[in-house]
């Protein structure tokens, strides 16, 4: 390049250098996260994660101090399982049916695995909530219908966390009028704090407490070989009999509940969690399921040992009548119970009522997350206070009958939780929303056998109530034929329907692995509408109309217990 007229080039003045070009960065294409609160640094009560680390860890200890940050919502949502109707109907299973029922918390795992693992790609992968992605996809009709079932029976779980804390508190003599309106502003205070890591620090602490729960069973002189024989042998002591069944349903109920869905989903996407750590949350869910059934375990155990010797066995009342029949082997056996059942009622009280909170405000669009103050997300909170005030108000009305309450409303869940099952494999099978993500073959199958044992252990409960002089057992066994029969034959059938169908369409496209780890779900305006084959949509019409069915036969069978 020449000089310019007139100007003369100083050699002795070094040449400016050119400065580099910036490098152009990938901007993210849109995703459906709306609130600006679900974005940014992990920060768990563990550990923080930076909002730009790529997710790649090298070494046993980096991966650790990884899992340590992330660890939390599955945790938590398992733990918060065994909450105060957790241990009532685990301990009444102890105390009336000894180790028989055992095989049923064993075959548990698997069922808790499957079910949350899907939430856990729906919460990273979408970063929306359970209740809004249901309401987008499949319209507010049944949008309203799913989360109507949600706040109905959600509610009535708070209200039995009362029971568990008024009960746990009454054994060291403290009035409910006095531990339940001081237990409701503890869990407002924790929850409306502002800071999702003092929330999560809290929850660990009340986790950490549980863990007296291991000593007192280990304690209670449990009988390992009878103990290993029920874990993997089926049978109930006393022949089954509808009542028995009922109890299951409240096993399976109590142990995988319907609120788990949406507040995993919830609690992820608040966390902040992306699919780059899909891997961990995975790893922090399979621990939750282990640690719950074991913790279950250990409180069939105590309660066998409660009544071990004497004339309470198959006569449960409530969990603080186990925590009296413990005290004949000594006051802190009982009393170590009674701290357990506090600190289950603690735990469950909280994630429950942030389960249905987190659903209130996807379903109305409101700011619900725990990183904002109270002063900028006041409906969140304050329908959280609503929650907790209303339902521990039920427990202070004289004469209730908290007992029947308990045991009703977690069979009630495992009434409920084959629709809210059927939505999330829909959810998961939406290619528009998961993309990559979606689930494969083997999961698909997994899933439809689980839906199938539920409705099988449900519908033995309504047969068995129209029809108390039928064979419980051939019921249940007629009907998981049935049931093996027509979903196969629907399966193939539609199977066979969509490869004949034009223009189906395809399946997700073929990615890169880090291609597959940074994609989000587009917002939820640019998707496609759900395309929904004549036979889904009489499988979930039928379904629906089962449900309905079902639940108030199981308010009948309810008041007859609580009448005998």
């Amino acid at each position: 390049m020449s000089e310019p007229p007139g100007e003369a080039r100083d050699e002795s003045r070094p040449v400016p250098r050119a400065e580099p070009r910036p490098v152009p960065t990938l901007i993210p294409p849109p995703s459906a996260v709306l609130d600006e609160a679900h974005l940014g640094d992990i920060e768990g009560a563990l550990g923080r994660i930076r909002v730009g680390d790529d997710g790649g860890r090298r070494g046993l200890r980096r991966r650790l101090v990884t899992f340590l940050a992330i660890m939390g919502p599955g945790l938590i949502v398992m733990v918060g399982d065994n909450d105060a109707g957790g241990v009532s109907t685990y301990a009444e299973a102890g105390q009336n049916y000894g180790y028989s029922l055992l095989w049923v918390l064993l075959l548990l795992i698997p069922v808790l695995i499957v079910n949350q693992e899907m939430v856990v790609r729906l919460g990273a992968v979408t970063g929306v909530g359970h209740a809004r992605l249901i309401n987008e996809r499949f319209g507010r009709f049944w949008g309203w219908f799913s989360v109507g079932d949600l706040f109905l029976l959600n509610f009535l779980t708070i209200v039995t966390e009362f029971i568990g804390v008024s009960l746990a508190l009454r054994y060291f003599g403290i009035s409910p009028y006095v531990s339940v309106p001081l237990t409701a502003v503890v869990l407002i205070a924790i929850t409306a704090s502002g800071s999702f890591r003092r929330w999560e620090r809290a929850i660990f602490l009340f986790i950490a407490t549980s863990l007296v729960l291991y000593p007192l069973a280990l304690a209670s002189h449990p009988r390992y070989g009878a103990i290993a024989y029920h874990l993997v042998v089926p049978g109930i002591q006393g022949g089954a009999s509808s009542t028995a069944i009922l109890l299951i349903i409240a096993i399976v109920g109590t142990t995988v509940a319907p609120w788990q869905l949406f507040f995993q989903q919830s609690n992820v996407v608040d966390k902040r969690i992306t699919p780059r750590f899909i891997g961990y949350e995975r790893a922090d869910t399979a621990l939750g399921a282990v640690v719950v059934v074991v913790g279950a375990v250990a409180v069939v155990v105590v309660a066998v040992f409660a009544v071990r010797g004497t004339n309470l066995i198959g006569k449960f009342t409530d969990a603080l009548g186990v925590a009296r029949a413990l005290e004949h082997h000594g006051y802190w056996y009982g009393a170590l119970f009674a701290i357990v059942l506090l600190d289950a009622s603690l735990i469950g009280a909280s994630a429950v009522t942030l389960s249905t909170s987190y659903a209130f405000g996807d379903v109305f669009g409101l700011r619900h997350s725990l990183h904002r103050s109270f002063r900028d997300a006041r409906q969140f909170y304050l329908f959280y206070t609503v929650l907790v005030a209303a339902a521990a108000g039920v427990v202070l009305i004289p004469s209730a009958p908290l007992g029947l309450i308990t045991t009703s409303v977690q069979a009630l869940a495992g009434v409920l939780l084959p629709s809210a099952s059927v939505f999330l494999l829909l959810l998961c099978n939406d290619p528009e929303v998961l993309g990559p993500w979606v689930n494969s073959r083997w999961l698909n199958i997994a899933a439809s056998v689980i839906i199938g044992v539920l409705l099988t252990l449900s519908g033995t409960l309504v047969v068995s109530t129209v029809f108390p002089s039928l064979n419980v057992g051939e019921v249940a066994v007629a009907l998981a034929i049935a049931l093996i029969v027509a979903g196969g034959g629907t399966g193939l059938w539609l199977e066979r329907v969509q490869r004949r169908r034009p223009g189906a369409r395809p399946g997700p496209p073929r990615m890169s692995e880090q291609e597959r780890r940074n994609w989000r779900m587009p917002p939820l305006a640019l998707l496609q509408p759900v395309q929904w084959s004549p036979g889904i949509k009489l499988g979930v019409l039928l379904l629906r109309g089962y449900l309905v069915v079902s639940v108030v036969l199981l308010a009948v069978k309810a008041v007859q217990l609580g009448g005998g």
